[in-house]
């Protein structure tokens, strides 16, 4: 029945200028969630998108494109010819889609073809009186309708909708440059991730695997992850980087309760040039201030120090219930509450030291050539582009909004 689906913007039309490269991004990302679903074709101007369905179908496309970021909202849409009575009819069907029980609606006609043969009055007057003499429960409201049916006359046809979706918001992902996200297999990187896509940036993930220490499922695990979070992006490279011999090294060389702040170290020096080698401008963790002994201000002041590049942090100021809230919303907590341990929490030491000083970490380091480590593990790194398994609906993703 739908015959489009119309795209409004976000923040996009809070931008001058440079407003077209936010729109090409956003149309990018759009066609990559889209391109296996039929002969889709999208157009854009200055303040919307059309999406036109041709042979695709329409639920699928609508349930594809609530997670893509950028969109404020969107319509499906319903073309007609300029004739009346199709109108009447076309009208008709969209109110019973979407019609519940004593619901107030209103008829918005805009002529865009001054050609047309009834002014707007008329035409709300016409499709509003047949749209009351064929259904039941329903009454008129102008001010403050249930259902307000969007009527635009143009010379090619005429367009009608009734529904409005919201959409993810946010910033098209590309459009605030490239960052590594730091991605475990736990609870907090993956929401981590979800909330620097939505402000624009793309993400490449990288995950430090130890075998034996930890199994192929750990592995397949993130793996499981990233493709979640392609939803949002249409696909994500993940770097799975070895590092065995780095945190069996660390474990014989720094004293017990200074070896979580110098894995810590190592990994971010890791993923610093990961980030070099693919033109990254940040790195992304899922950091929350105080909840364990890595993340105090003194411990990410120690770890820090290693490098320059920008950390972003999300979820600083998340509690563990908030952010756990995100990852059910985001469909990432069920995969990440797998008993399939990563190399952080099974070298965990019992009593790690909770406001480590940078000066001794960076003596006990001394006593290792970590440079040439991280270079073998850099080069020994797999590197994955990774889409999604399957696009699902997210029951409660509207929350998010």
């Amino acid at each position: 029945m739908y015959e489009r689906i119309l795209i409004r913007y976000g923040e996009i039309s809070t931008k001058g200028r440079n407003r077209k490269l936010f729109i090409k991004k956003l149309r990018e990302n759009i066609l990559e969630v889209l391109k296996d679903l039929g002969n889709i074709q999208i157009n854009a101007n200055r303040d919307r998108l059309h999406i036109l369905l041709r042979d695709a179908d329409a639920d699928k496309v609508i349930e594809r494109l609530k997670p893509v970021f950028g969109i404020q909202s969107f319509s499906p849409v319903v073309k007609v010819d300029k004739d009346i009575d199709a109108m009447k009819k076309a009208a008709l069907e969209l109110m019973k889609k979407t019609l519940k029980r004593n619901q107030t609606f209103k008829v918005s006609a805009r002529r865009a073809d001054k050609s047309f043969e009834y002014d707007t009055n008329e035409i709300n007057y016409r499709l509003g009186s047949y749209i009351l003499r064929n259904t039941e429960d329903l009454t008129v409201d102008v001010r403050n309708p249930d259902i307000n049916i969007n009527v635009e006359v143009r010379k090619e046809g005429v367009y009608l909708s009734n529904e409005v979706i919201p959409g993810a918001t946010g910033m098209p992902v590309g459009t605030s440059g490239k960052a590594m996200l730091m991605l475990s297999g736990g609870i907090d990187s993956p929401v981590a991730g979800y909330l620097t896509m939505k402000r624009g940036v793309d993400i490449e993930a990288v995950h430090f695997h130890s075998p034996p220490y930890t199994s192929e499922r750990a592995k397949q695990k993130v793996m499981d992850l990233a493709r979640k979070l392609s939803v949002f992006s249409g696909k994500v490279r993940l770097h799975i980087v070895p590092f065995t011999e780095i945190q069996t090294v660390i474990h014989g060389q720094v004293p017990e309760n200074y070896t979580m702040t110098s894995t810590r170290r190592m990994m971010l020096r890791i993923a610093d040039e990961i980030r070099i080698k693919n033109n990254g401008l940040a790195i992304v963790t899922g950091e929350s201030l105080g909840q364990v002994a890595s993340q105090t201000l003194e411990s990410m002041f120690a770890i820090n120090d290693i490098t320059s590049t920008p950390i972003l942090r999300p979820l600083i100021a998340h509690d563990k219930l908030e952010i756990i809230d995100i990852a059910q919303k985001i469909d990432t907590h069920d995969i990440s509450i797998l008993p399939y341990e990563d190399c952080c929490t099974i070298f965990t030491p019992p009593t790690p030291k909770t406001k480590p000083k940078k000066e001794k970490v960076e003596y006990y380091e001394s006593f290792v050539d970590f440079d040439s480590l991280i270079q073998k593990a850099v080069e020994g790194t797999e590197t994955l582009d990774l889409g999604a398994a399957e696009m699902k609906a997210f029951h409660d993703f509207e929350d998010l909004l």
